[in-house]
């Protein structure tokens, strides 16, 4: 790879997300002895360390990595919590310090792996993973996260439930008095989650330009994380908000019968977590031991009932899992695939052909904003 295309990719990933301002960790030391009657007993199972890099919240990750240390309690555990940029950049800097590296950039994680970073995963469990959900056998998604919307119920009581794009689109253009500065979404310019979505949706629907434009006659505000959107949603600053994680807002939603989380009708993107087992893994027994254990029916079913993110694994048919997801929602849901397709986010000169465009779409003058 040139040093220009170094430099370019560097310049990109300042753009992802911000930088936290400390790390976080867990560690679960190992213990002498198995602590149930289903923990692994083999030396080799049972002994060495494990290093899991995330870019996970400590509270949403801790229940599977306690499960899986539950099984084996000779292995310490360790795992570091950064955001996806810091994450990357600590993996390129010293790509032996994980075994294994988890995270929602889904370009960047295809990006390692395809420039060679990952280790193959040979084990049944990786054999009988959904085609559309890994790419070879050295990059996993683990999750299944629908892009959602969150209105006020308020709002659906004055102007209706906007179940898809097109309902949304007509209540911005006839409502733009109402919603002048209740309406939030992602900034693309400074979000690379907002980027990567806007991305595919100007692939999948044509009339998602007038969306954008529809989101400027409303002076939509832009943000960077769909936490900032929640916190707003929830203190009726905004009555709408557009492309939230799923997975952090059905919490909220849950919580809140002022809030409603709508997954669209007519598409609904979803973005997953992907893992891998770098080619330096220091501890590549383990590594293999761990990724084997998320892709099994055992932790997706952790990942299912005990955090908020939804289960892949076929076999399993809860509330949030793909299976159920696919079942009500049919073919709107559109994941966003495993493919060269994801590097497109990376090129430079896509990228600022796409800000220009939706930054003048979403400026457009609209003298007669409502059809």
């Amino acid at each position: 790879m040139s040093r220009s295309w170094h430099v370019i990719l560097g310049l990109l990933l300042c753009l992802w997300l911000p930088i936290a301002t400390a790390d976080e960790q867990l560690t679960f030391p190992a213990s002498p002895r198995p602590t149930t009657p289903d923990s692994a007993t083999d030396g080799e199972e049972n002994a060495g360390q494990l290093v899991v890099h995330g870019a996970l919240d400590t509270p949403i990750m801790r229940p599977i990595l306690e499960d899986f240390h539950r099984r084996h309690p000779g292995i310490t555990l360790r795992y570091r919590n950064l955001t996806t940029l810091a994450l990357h950049r600590r993996f390129l800097a010293s790509p032996a310090d994980a075994d294994v590296v988890i995270s929602s950039a889904m370009p960047l994680q295809y990006y390692l792996a395809n420039a060679g970073h990952a280790m193959s995963l040979d084990t049944p469990a990786a054999r009988a993973w959904p085609a559309w959900a890994r790419w070879r056998r050295e990059l996993f998604a683990l999750t299944f996260e629908p892009i959602v919307m969150v209105v006020r119920r308020d709002i659906v009581e004055r102007f209706g439930r906007p179940d898809n794009h097109v309902a949304l689109l007509d209540l911005l253009e006839q409502h733009p008095k109402s919603l002048q500065g209740r309406v939030v979404t992602y900034d693309p310019v400074r979000s690379g989650a907002g980027y990567t979505y806007a991305i595919a949706e100007s692939r999948l629907s044509p009339r998602y330009w007038d969306l954008v434009s529809a989101l400027g006659l409303v002076k939509a505000d832009l943000v960077e994380t769909t936490g900032e959107m929640l916190e707003g949603l929830a203190n009726g600053r905004y009555l709408i908000g557009y492309n939230l994680l799923g997975s952090y807002a059905r919490q909220v939603v849950a919580q809140d019968p002022a809030l409603i989380q709508i997954i669209p009708n007519d598409y609904a993107l979803v973005t997953q977590r992907l893992a891998f087992i770098p080619r330096l893994a220091p501890h590549p027994v383990n590594a293999r031991r761990f990724l084997d254990y998320l892709l099994s029916e055992t932790g997706q079913r952790v990942l299912a009932e005990r955090t908020p993110l939804g289960a892949i694994h076929p076999a399993l048919d809860g509330p949030g899992t793909a299976a159920a997801l696919r079942r009500s929602q049919g073919e709107a849901l559109h994941p966003l695939p495993l493919s060269p397709g994801l590097l497109a986010t990376l090129d430079e000169l896509k990228r600022q052909a796409l800000l220009s465009r939706w930054q003048r779409e979403y400026g457009r003058d609209r003298s007669s904003p409502a059809r």
